[in-house]
């Protein structure tokens, strides 16, 4: 198994380490932030990549329906199998919220596939 293949970036955010040096994320840690970058990046957000990132912002302001819930799923699935080879995505889902309503909490259940350990990362996305 080469877990070099995850690779070692600057971690996201970026930020400073200890040594005041630019902090890195290596291997799974790398997989997590690479998936939190494209959810957080709106297509057409990088002028130099503007395919790049996910169509989840396209609903900020959609109503909160079943309908834009399956299509928020739908998009958050797309991006992922198209910007991140290293996964494979086994599940996306929305975690019921009742005390925010507009808050949706995306739950993304992914397998790195060098090393098939299964991981599952909670985005918070907000309709206004």
């Amino acid at each position: 198994m080469d877990i070099d293949f995850l690779g070692v970036g600057w971690s996201f955010p970026v930020q400073l380490d200890e040594k005041q040096q630019i902090a890195t994320a290596k291997y799974e840690a790398a997989v997590r932030q690479s998936i939190w970058a494209i959810l957080s990046t709106a297509r057409g957000e990088r002028l130099m990549r503007p395919e790049f990132g996910c169509r989840i912002h396209d609903h900020v302001f959609a109503p909160n329906t079943s309908g834009t819930v399956g299509q928020i799923i739908s998009d958050v699935r797309s991006a992922l199998m198209e910007w991140e080879p290293r996964i494979d995505v086994l599940d996306v889902d929305l975690l019921p919220q009742s005390a925010q309503p507009n808050l949706l909490q995306i739950s993304i259940h992914y397998q790195v596939r060098t090393t098939t350990n299964e991981f599952n990362l909670v985005y918070p996305f907000y309709l206004q």
